[in-house]
């Protein structure tokens, strides 16, 4: 009695261990279709993205597809981004940034406003009469440095002369060809706007100097201080640069303007929409602060709440992390 009350407790045991790995195995096989399936259907539903993983701001670019072109990115930038030391008596004048390049590239931003005043047959970067305590070199090394550590990345480069030429022997596009000759693999001097996957680990040139060969974007016919349309050979840029802010409420009334524009444009054009500027005070002395302690706040409730869509270029004063990172999170 006892061996047959013990085989049958051995059949009763190995049938619930059986019929729990079988449970189990099932279990485990439909968690992961299931798995496997909601993972497609959001991979399907994911526009751009590569694959998925949590977005990086310093790497950002590596969630989308290399076919997307360039306009359809929305893209964080800074204006006069080598601009971090002010007027040495009137404040508010020529500082419009508080991170450094390298910083700024590490919290998302890949469109650089870089202002050059050619001296000397180099470039020292200037706002103004202001020099910034920083030379092209300086501003190159941080973007290669940045690009060989982050090669899924690029980085839009706006190039313009700046203040008075001095003691100089050759032409400014001269001295630039002699920057890019240093490290001409890290440059796309093309002067079409290229798809991502064209441009990773490089700079994308964007002229705004005169240059007598096809040297990047031509973006030299700038207009002042206004929107304007750029129509190179197979190449169109739209511009916001409405940079003398007499009222708020109009300067941002340009930049949403552009915005929607931007998000619901359908033939390639690149959007450059420049969210700086300054209000002249007291005998017209410029304050760059009061427009960009307005309007970036905006900016944030505007990407709070417009979350998904292509929004083109935003070069900004005083960029900070939280803000780059809203507007990358439209490209996803």
């Amino acid at each position: 009695m006892f061996k047959q009350s013990m085989k049958r407790m051995t059949a009763i045991t190995l049938g619930v261990v059986t019929a729990s790995i079988f449970f189990s195995c099932s279990n485990d096989s439909l968690i992961e279709r299931d798995s496997n399936e909601n993972n497609l259907a959001s991979f399907t539903k994911t526009n751009n993205r590569a694959f998925l993983a949590p977005i990086e701001m310093n790497s950002w670019m590596s969630g989308l597809q290399d076919n997307i072109s360039l306009s359809k990115i929305s893209i964080p930038g800074t204006h006069d981004s080598g601009a971090r030391v002010d007027a040495p008596v009137v404040s508010g004048t020529a500082k419009t940034q508080n991170l450094s390049i390298a910083e700024q590239l590490n919290a998302g931003v890949r469109f650089l406003d870089i202002r050059c005043r050619h001296i000397d047959n180099s470039f020292a970067i200037h706002h103004g009469a202001i020099y910034q305590n920083l030379n092209f070199d300086d501003v190159l090394n941080a973007c290669y440095a940045f690009l060989n550590s982050h090669p899924s990345e690029t980085i839009i480069m706006s190039v313009k002369e700046e203040y008075d030429a001095s003691n100089t022997t050759r032409s400014f596009e001269q001295t630039f060809d002699s920057y890019v000759q240093k490290n001409p693999s890290k440059w796309d001097l093309d002067a079409n706007i290229p798809t991502l996957g064209a441009v990773r680990g490089k700079i994308k040139l964007l002229r705004r100097f005169s240059a007598g060969t096809t040297k990047g974007i031509n973006a030299s016919p700038w207009a002042d201080n206004t929107t304007f349309d750029i129509n190179n050979s197979g190449v169109q840029l739209k511009v916001q640069d409405y940079y003398k802010v007499t009222n708020n409420d109009d300067k941002w009334n340009g930049i949403s303007s552009l915005l929607n524009e931007a998000k619901n444009d359908t033939n390639g054009k690149l959007f450059v929409n420049f969210t700086s500027g300054y209000k002249p005070g007291i005998f017209g002395i410029p304050s760059i602060p009061t427009v960009s302690n307005a309007i970036n706040p905006k900016l944030k409730t505007f990407f709070q709440t417009n979350t998904k869509g292509s929004f083109g270029v935003m070069p900004i004063d005083f960029v900070n992390a939280e803000l780059s990172e809203l507007i990358v999170k439209t490209n996803f």
